[in-house]
């Protein structure tokens, strides 16, 4: 079972069906005993660093998603649930983020006939050993919405990147935890491959 967790976040049906759709029971959910128990977690999310971090915490998800990350449960940040994992976003530069990994989450920078935020299809450039990325072909194309993106700290935790205005480290790994700027549950037969390759981790 995986649980995805629920902090009013926008996009939590359609990672809920993308998942039922593969085979997988899932539960959306705040219940700490629900969670602990299940295989996976995923983090979905759309909207604001700050606003989602003052969720987070509202619903007493912080410390159950330490917990997780400690258990060595697989661990799946989607879109600002990736953002989510780094300390500071320049969003809302009074918010302290999860700081599970290391890194920034910076605006995309204004370029000519760029439109902001990226919204639609952009290809990836993959780490060949990323575990989310098996069995896909060279520079897949996957869906983004955002203006903020990741620059990763670490080299090693890159799994993917793409490029739009600036380099953009699109998809990290680090131990159990994983995560992606863009939404494999919008992400048509590419994304599926992402979410059933996360389905059948073993960490």
């Amino acid at each position: 079972m995986i649980s995805i967790l629920d902090y009013d976040a926008g996009n939590i049906k359609s990672v809920e069906k993308a998942v039922q759709y593969l085979g997988e029971e899932a539960v959306i959910t705040r219940d700490r005993d629900v969670i602990m128990a299940s295989d996976k977690v995923i983090l979905p999310g759309v909207g604001s660093f700050g606003d989602a971090m003052n969720k987070i915490r509202e619903y007493g998800l912080e410390n159950v998603i330490y917990d997780v990350v400690d258990a060595d449960k697989p661990f799946l940040g989607i879109c600002l649930g990736l953002q989510l994992l780094f300390k500071t976003s320049e969003e809302s530069p009074e918010a302290t983020g999860l700081g599970i990994l290391d890194g920034e989450i910076l605006r995309i920078p204004d370029a000519p006939g760029l439109k902001i935020p990226q919204i639609g299809w952009n290809n990836l450039e993959i780490n060949p050993n990323a575990r989310l990325f098996k069995g896909l072909p060279e520079n897949p194309y996957v869906y983004f919405v955002h203006s903020y993106y990741l620059k990763a700290k670490n080299p090693e935790d890159v799994a993917a990147s793409t490029f739009y205005s600036t380099q953009i480290h699109a998809s990290v790994e680090h131990g159990n935890v994983f995560a992606c700027q863009f939404h494999p549950e919008k992400s048509s037969e590419v994304g599926l491959k992402i979410l059933k390759n996360f389905i059948e981790l073993e960490v």
